[in-house]
């Protein structure tokens, strides 16, 4: 086993605990403490207007849960199929984060429902969606959210890179992505190579490159920082599919001023 399959080993079902306490705690109802004027626009809130909220649900959700909305699911759109009544959409006909999670639930994760996984995933989506993925969707199905608490405690990777290499590193052999000693990420069958888990701010103090601010927001930077999730959509129907376009250079020139 590498040394990203057994820090993976170690972290993750730390971060899953984690992940479950900060969405649901350990007792009682998800945000009793919190005033309910924190996301309702009425002063007393009612199952009529209880809709009306301040803000969208993914930047309220945010406020708190910032790392797991970064990287989820797609929400916030209104879906091109119907959807169980398990699922509810919103006012305005969207799929959120509440036609998943219960936000006023006492239920492990919030869940509306109980399957998990591939279970869970097969609800909305039929088996062609997955079967015309590289690898089937099990990238996809094994959870709602790629998680990135407590990331860099011993290497310095970001832990969505973490989560990507304990799959990737695993199987090197067949899939062509690994790890150099350099920190370089090795993209074998088509010889590309890149640095990761570097600081972007660090290397832009060197010239050609464009400024954080002026960069995509598809492009994400963990804690500051180049990783997987930089250039490939973590849900995406095209595993290891690009941020941005289909081209090599095109993806090469969001951050690099050439």
């Amino acid at each position: 086993m590498s040394n990203y399959n057994k820090l993976s080993f170690i972290l993750f079902p730390a971060l899953v605990v984690l992940l479950l306490w900060g969405l649901a705690g350990t007792t009682g109802t998800h945000m009793a403490a919190t005033p309910c004027a924190q996301c309702h626009v009425a002063t007393e809130v009612t199952p009529a207007n209880a809709k009306v909220l301040n803000a969208s649900q993914e930047k309220l959700c945010g406020s708190c849960h910032a790392q797991a909305v970064v990287m989820s699911h797609p929400s916030g759109f209104a879906p091109k199929r119907p959807l169980p009544q398990e699922y509810p959409l919103d006012w305005k006909g969207d799929l959120t984060c509440s036609s998943c999670h219960n936000v006023h639930g006492t239920q492990v994760g919030l869940m509306r429902t109980s399957p998990t996984g591939a279970a869970f995933c097969m609800a909305c989506h039929d088996k062609d969606f997955f079967e015309k993925m590289p690898d089937r969707g099990a990238s996809l199905s094994g959870s709602g959210h790629l998680e990135a608490r407590e990331a860099n405690l011993a290497i310095d990777l970001d832990a969505f890179s973490l989560q990507c290499m304990s799959c990737h590193d695993e199987k090197a052999d067949s899939n062509q992505v690994g790890i150099s000693p350099q920190g370089l990420m090795r993209h074998m069958s088509s010889s590309i190579n890149h640095p990761i888990g570097r600081s972007y701010q660090a290397a832009s103090t060197y010239g050609g490159y464009r400024p954080m601010d002026q960069l995509p927001k598809s492009v994400v930077l963990p804690d500051g920082k180049v990783g997987c999730v930089s250039c490939h959509v973590g849900y995406s129907k095209e595993h290891g599919g690009l941020v941005v376009g289909k081209g090599q250079t095109e993806l090469c020139l969001i951050c690099h001023d050439l």
